[in-house]
């Protein structure tokens, strides 16, 4: 046994008894801090207490795990990953994102679009955004709403469990993540004319390194 590990065990042993008035106070320790970097990234700074980080631990493991013998990714690159997964996960996040017609469509010189709680995003992660999703059109003449209309672009009921059963699981190669862990992506985006048609989806994890949604048409292709 290595003295670092030898170390954490006997500090272990020692706290272990110690008063219960020193366990009793080590959930009040906690705590979370949440902050934006200059880029829009989001620093997190906080301590949990052992129940806790027991807890979350246990959670992150089975999604912190290399998902193919491609996966190059790190283990600190892994376990953010596997937050935001775990994060995301058995529900439709609701993302609020404020984008121009242009923007949606990746055109040239396209403004950013606006999105809650960070700094403006690219026209590309705007497309990756709204592959599956509901898309709420509103109308501005002079800062004012005109017209609202509301159209959903997601992936569900008969046509999800039938993209599901044919794929089995993400279709990247190397990536081995169910369909519950994965989304339903438009190979040729609705934005650009694709429909939601089965020969026109493929299901991909959320979270696979930039550029991979664009090379989904290729992948398919192959």
């Amino acid at each position: 046994m290595s003295q670092t590990c030898w170390t954490r065990r006997e500090r272990s042993r020692q706290a272990g008894s110690t008063t219960s008035a020193g366990t009793t106070a080590m959930p009040e320790k906690r705590h979370l801090s949440l902050s934006l970097w200059e880029d829009g990234s989001l620093l997190l700074h906080g301590a949990l207490d052992p129940v806790g980080g027991a807890a979350l631990r246990t959670a992150l493991e089975p999604l912190s795990r290399r998902s193919g013998a491609h996966d190059e990714r790190n283990r600190e690159q892994r376990q953010a990953d596997a937050l935001v997964e775990l994060a995301t996960s058995g529900q439709r996040t609701q993302i609020q994102v404020t984008s121009s017609l242009e923007t949606l469509q990746g055109l040239v010189g396209a403004p950013a679009a606006e999105m809650e709680l960070t700094l403006p995003i690219s026209a590309k992660t705007v497309e990756r955004l709204a592959c599956d999703c509901s898309i709420t059109r509103i109308l501005l003449q002079d800062s004012v709403v005109i017209d609202v209309g509301r159209s959903r672009r997601t992936v569900e009921g008969p046509r999800r469990r039938a993209l599901n059963a044919r794929d089995g699981h993400c279709r990247w190669p190397g990536c081995e993540r169910p369909p519950s862990r994965s989304a339903a992506h438009h190979i040729v985006h609705w934005s650009h004319g694709g429909g939601s048609e089965l020969d026109n989806l493929i299901v991909l994890w959320g979270l696979l390194p930039k550029g991979s949604y664009e090379a989904s048409r290729d992948l398919v292709a192959a």
